[in-house]
């Protein structure tokens, strides 16, 4: 199963949006409140506006599209400046697989990409944030090189949940080094 990685565009604002509301609503099953899982749907709408707009002034956020045979199932966004005082710092922002893309090995091929990604564009330091409840999510990263940090932040999605700062190791000399395939 081949997957293609693009950026994404205005016109994928819909698409982009419902699949978030999917990937959230399976990767998220337990942890996140039922009843902000399915009110997402409700705010559809302003969603597909806002990607819109985002898609057309992405700024240092690059968001993208996972494909496999035209189909949208999943999503990628970096942060290219993760803070205007320290510009050579990135971060992954999101990571998503629809479910039946899951468990597959694409997870690896994702994450190597957006490392990649944010090398290429000066980052010497790659953050990113997971939920504290989510093992495996937590045991992959771990897997690929990074460590948590020590940092968390409480985020409000229907409840106050923990979010875990996790930092690659090996940003300089990555496992990640070889040239993408996309």
């Amino acid at each position: 199963m081949e997957l293609t990685i693009r950026q994404a565009m205005p016109k994928d604002a819909a698409i982009f949006t419902d699949c978030l509301i999917l990937c959230w609503q399976s990767a998220y099953k337990g942890i996140v409140p039922d009843d902000y899982l399915n009110n997402m749907v409700l705010d559809r709408e302003k969603r597909i506006e806002r990607y819109k707009h985002v898609f057309s002034n992405p700024g240092d956020c690059v968001y993208y599209c996972v494909t496999h045979e035209d189909r949208m199932v999943g999503f990628l966004v970096i942060n290219k400046n993760r803070n205007s005082d320290t510009p050579d710092i990135g971060e992954i922002w999101a990571i998503y697989l629809i479910e039946d893309f899951c468990g597959k090995g694409h997870g690896i091929e994702l994450l190597d990409f957006e490392i990649n990604e944010l090398k290429r564009s000066g980052c010497k330091q790659i953050y990113l944030w997971v939920f504290e409840d989510i093992k495996r999510a937590r045991r992959f990263y771990e897997k690929h090189g990074f460590r948590f940090d020590g940092k968390i932040r409480e985020m409000t999605y229907g409840k106050p949940l923990i979010h875990c700062e996790y930092v690659l190791e090996r940003c300089q000399n990555s496992l990640f080094a070889r040239a993408p395939r996309w």
